[in-house]
C-alpha cells in the first residue's frame, strides 16, 4: 500500500498509524509537511511551503481560507513532484482546516483520501461564546461560519472521515455524519500507566518530598483551557495549605482563544494579579515525555479545564496515568468522565468550587483512589492505542482497497441530557 500523510506538523495525529505501518513493511509512505525536525523509520519526508503569506488586505472572514488555498496551492505542487518520481499513493491520510488536502483529488484522481476532521466551528452553543468576556457580534456570526468554508470542501470530496471523540463528530452537520468514523488517536497504556513509588524530580524540580502535589498540564496557558481559575484557586489554597505545591506543565502562549491585547500573556497577567507564594507554584515549560510522565505519576491530585472544544490528549494521558483528576463540568470531559465515578467534576467557572475540590482530593486521596483506577479503566476500554492503533490501521486498509463504506462503520450518537 501507498498512504501519502499530510500535516503541517509533523508527526501530529499520524505518529503511530505511519510507524506500525512502517514496521509492518512493504509499504511505501510518504508523509507531506512543513516541518524538518523529526523522523519515523521507514517513512520518507517531503516538503511543502506556501508560496506567500496571507495578505493583510484580504477580508477577515476569508483570511483563514486564503491560508488554507496557499497550503493546498504548495501540497498539489509537492504531489506533482512526488508524481514526477513515479509516487501515486492509494490512500492520501490528511488533517482538514490548514488546507493540505484540498487539492490532493486534483493532484491524484484515482486516490482515496481520508480527512482528519477535529473541529467545526460555530458562533453559538460551543466554544466560540462560552467565555463571558466572548461577545460575539454579527460580524463575528458571518466570520465564524466562513471559517468553516475549507473543512466544507474537504466534507465533500474526502471518501471518508475520521473524528476522535463523539462530541467533536457532532459537531458537523448531521449530513455527513454517514461519512464520518469516531475513532481516537489512542494512548500508549503500556506507557502512560501509575506508579505508587513515582516522586517529583523532574530537571531541577525536585518535589520527592513534596506533601500535596497538584498538577496542571497544558499546550498554552488561557481561559479556553481554565487557566486563570486554576492559578487562582491554588493562590486561595496556598493561604490554607502550606505544603501545597502546584505544578504547571506547558507553555506561556495561547494555543487556542484570543490573545490579551496588551501584548501581556496569561501567565504574566496572573501573576500580576493574584497573591502567590513563588516558591510553591512550579512552571516546567514543555517536557520531554518521561518527564510529564513523571509529573503525571507523582501528582496528588491533577486539575484539568476546558470550554467545549476539542478534548485534549493529556486528560486521557492523565487517566491513564491514574491521576485523581478534578475537571470541568463540559460535554467533552462528561464523554469520559462522571462526576464521583472517574473524576470530581465542577462548573468551569466557580473558582471556589475548584479550591474545595481539589483540596477534597488531597483530603481523601485513600477513599478516592478507586476513581483513580476507574479512570484508567475507561481509557483501557476505550481509548488504548493497542485496541484503536489496529482499528485505524484496518481502516485505512479497507479504504484504500474501496471497501465502502468500511467496517468501522460511525457509532450512533448516544442520548444526551438538558446541558
Amino acid at each position: 500500500m501507498r498512504v501519502l500523510f499530510l500535516h503541517n506538523n509533523f508527526p501530529a495525529q499520524y505518529r503511530h498509524v505511519a510507524t506500525r505501518l512502517a514496521q509492518e513493511g512493504g509499504h511505501q509512505l510518504v508523509f507531506g509537511t512543513q516541518a524538518k525536525n523529526g523522523e519515523i523509520p521507514g517513512v520518507a519526508k517531503a516538503y511543502y511551503k506556501p508560496s506567500r503569506e496571507v495578505r493583510q488586505e484580504t477580508h477577515h472572514y476569508v483570511r483563514n481560507l486564503e491560508s488554507a488555498v496557499l497550503n493546498g496551492q504548495a501540497v498539489y505542487r509537492m504531489c506533482m513532484e512526488l508524481k514526477k518520481r513515479g509516487f501515486a499513493p492509494d490512500l492520501v491520510c490528511g488533517h482538514s482546516g490548514w488546507g493540505p488536502t484540498l487539492y490532493v483529488k486534483d493532484a491524484f484522481p484515482d486516490t482515496k483520501l481520508i480527512s482528519y476532521f477535529e473541529w467545526y466551528y460555530h458562533a453559538h452553543g460551543t466554544d466560540a461564546d462560552y467565555l463571558p468576556d466572548n461577545e460575539i457580534s454579527h460580524d463575528d456570526e458571518c466570520r465564524i461560519r466562513t471559517r468553516n468554508a475549507a473543512i466544507l470542501m474537504d466534507l465533500a470530496h474526502c471518501d471518508w472521515g475520521l473524528c476522535p471523540t463523539i462530541f467533536q463528530r457532532d459537531q458537523f452537520p448531521k449530513i455527513f455524519h454517514n461519512k464520518l468514523t469516531v475513532l481516537h488517536d489512542g494512548v500508549d497504556t503500556d506507557f502512560f500507566k501509575p506508579d505508587p513509588d513515582a516522586v517529583m524530580k523532574v530537571g531541577d524540580l525536585d518535589l520527592s518530598g513534596a506533601k500535596e502535589i497538584v498538577t496542571y498540564a497544558t499546550r498554552g496557558m488561557e481561559p479556553y483551557r481554565g487557566f486563570p481559575q486554576f492559578v487562582e484557586a491554588v493562590a486561595r489554597l496556598q493561604k490554607t495549605r502550606p505544603d501545597m505545591h502546584a505544578v504547571i506543565v506547558g507553555q506561556d502562549r495561547v494555543a487556542y482563544g484570543r490573545k490579551l491585547p496588551d501584548g501581556k500573556t496569561f501567565k504574566q497577567k496572573m501573576l500580576e494579579e493574584t497573591e502567590l507564594d513563588p516558591s510553591r507554584i512550579h512552571f516546567t515549560g514543555l517536557l520531554p515525555y518521561g518527564d510529564y510522565l513523571k509529573v503525571l505519576q507523582a501528582s496528588h491530585a491533577h486539575v484539568y479545564m476546558t470550554v467545549p472544544f476539542v478534548l485534549s490528549w493529556s486528560l486521557i494521558e492523565s487517566m491513564a496515568a491514574g491521576c485523581l483528576i478534578v475537571s470541568s463540568d463540559t460535554e467533552p470531559v462528561r464523554e469520559v468522565i462522571k462526576d464521583g465515578k472517574q473524576g470530581l467534576l465542577v462548573d468551569f467557572f466557580d473558582v471556589d468550587q475548584l479550591a474545595e475540590r481539589i483540596a477534597e482530593a488531597l483530603d481523601n486521596r485513600e477513599k478516592l483512589a478507586p476513581l483513580r483506577s476507574a479512570a484508567r479503566d475507561v481509557v483501557l476500554k476505550k481509548y488504548a492505542l493497542k485496541d484503536t492503533l489496529p482499528r485505524q490501521v484496518r481502516l485505512l486498509k479497507e479504504i484504500a482497497a474501496g471497501n465502502m463504506p468500511p467496517t468501522l462503520t460511525p457509532p450512533k450518537a448516544p442520548r444526551r441530557g438538558k446541558r
